[in-house]
């Protein structure tokens, strides 16, 4: 296929262009596989992941980011790349993508691929495109490293598929929670046309790893999985109804991972709401929260929200906070909680669950063997015992444990709907979710 490209953009300032474009696309992480080069290629994907660097606005990129073009044909309101406004337009050819991979590798600035795109005349056009770019990377230019590309809705299966068995992981963007959400910001796109490409990579998954075990070099399909992206506050979704859709994408389609991008006002338009305090960053956090425990903790959405009370409470993670509103289940004893019940105390994480598990069969445990071990005291002391013993004197009482927590040198009062505080001059913003 030809890309009918205007030839006096050079391939710099498509790269300024095209890099800046893709910023707003969270949806790439760390490999989550392992494949060592043959020796005849160049590269290799670790399972630890790839090398990580951070923008200018604090997003963890690990990956050339690009876009292969910012050209779209569609509207949707939220999109600085939308059809109707008037940005610098560019669009890669494939064999500059694979130009650019290559250089980048060699010079040691990337170890892979995250390629993305806007919808260059038709999405199975554009679907084209990408998957002559990623053939040409892996079978012309022996490209053994991590590849990241979007499957776009709306594209032909076949190509979806195809382009599946050159990529390590692929991802379909939700863009929006819900139906309606779309119906309003996104008129050109629907569910359907969303969740069908999702569809396919799950069961061609499914089939491959059938075939693996019976033919050991049968082609891998999207190894890595796949994965998907919401925009957080553009629409009014409450958290409750939020992790309710991520909750379903991982029973449904057993996607790896789904990521949330706080709404950034790009564009002035009467349907996008105001955004006085900024994009909603420490909401975008606590449903980075919240999606591990339901990954990770063996928690689901109803327990930590519901209809009654569908937003996270703003000053305490959600473990903590599912915690202090169930401290029937509390002090557990250190010596006999099993797995499940160690995962759900606040300042206990997966591998300190683990090591808990392992160290307490060849003795007894003190707090301060805890400590060693990667247990959080500050916060687990309230919820755990030692022996039969608690580390301090404390009340087991809500307002009481809450008020440690948040500050202990605040006297914190709030409502029951979690959402109502004074008398606060410091909360939590950690990234730690034990």
């Amino acid at each position: 296929m030809e890309l009918r490209v205007s030839p006096e953009v050079t391939i710099f300032k498509k790269l300024e262009i095209l890099t800046d474009a893709a910023k707003y696309d969270v949806a790439c992480t760390s490999s989550g596989i392992e494949r060592n080069g043959d020796g005849l290629g160049m590269g290799n994907t670790k399972l630890a992941g790839i090398c990580h660097s951070f923008s200018s606005d604090g997003r963890c990129i690990s990956l050339l980011k690009i876009l292969f073009t910012n050209e779209c044909i569609f509207d949707c309101k939220y999109c600085l790349n939308r059809r109707s406004n008037d940005v610098p337009r560019a669009s890669f050819t494939p064999d500059e993508i694979c130009e650019l991979t290559m250089q980048f590798y060699r010079r040691n600035y990337i170890e892979g691929l995250f390629l993305s795109s806007g919808i260059l005349y038709s999405p199975s056009y554009t679907m084209e495109l990408i998957y002559q770019t990623v053939r040409k990377l892996r079978v012309e230019h022996h490209f053994q490293g991590y590849i990241h590309v979007k499957a776009i809705p709306g594209a032909d299966s076949q190509l979806v598929f195809q382009t599946g068995l050159f990529a390590d992981r692929m991802s379909v963007n939700l863009e929006l929670p819900t139906a309606e959400g779309l119906r309003v910001l996104a008129p050109n796109k629907n569910r359907k046309n969303i969740l069908t490409p999702m569809r396919l990579i799950q069961n061609v998954r499914k089939e491959n790893q059938n075939e693996l075990t019976i033919y050991r070099h049968a082609p891998r399909f999207v190894p890595a999985g796949q994965s998907t992206q919401m925009i957080i506050g553009a629409t009014p979704e409450s958290d409750y109804q939020i992790m309710s859709v991520a909750e379903n994408l991982y029973q449904k389609f057993e996607l790896k991972r789904v990521f949330y991008s706080a709404f950034v006002r790009v564009n002035d338009d009467a349907m996008l709401p105001a955004l006085p305090g900024g994009p909603p960053l420490l909401r975008e956090h606590r449903l980075y929260q919240a999606d591990f425990l339901l990954r990770y903790y063996g928690f689901r959405a109803a327990e930590l929200l519901s209809e009654q009370r569908p937003h996270f409470n703003v000053f305490l993670d959600p473990k903590c906070d599912w915690a202090v509103r169930h401290l029937e289940q509390f002090p557990v004893e250190i010596h006999k909680a099993d797995y499940k019940t160690l995962l759900r105390v606040p300042g206990i994480g997966v591998k300190s669950a683990q090591r808990i598990i392992g160290a307490r069969k060849s003795g007894t445990l003190q707090f301060e063997d805890l400590k060693k071990i990667g247990v959080v005291l500050k916060r687990a002391l309230y919820f755990i015992t030692c022996g039969g013993r608690m580390m301090y004197r404390t009340k087991l009482e809500e307002d009481y444990i809450v008020r440690n927590l948040v500050d202990p040198k605040e006297n914190v009062s709030f409502s029951r709907d979690g959402m109502t505080y004074r008398q606060l001059s410091l909360f939590d913003v950690s990234s730690n979710y034990q």
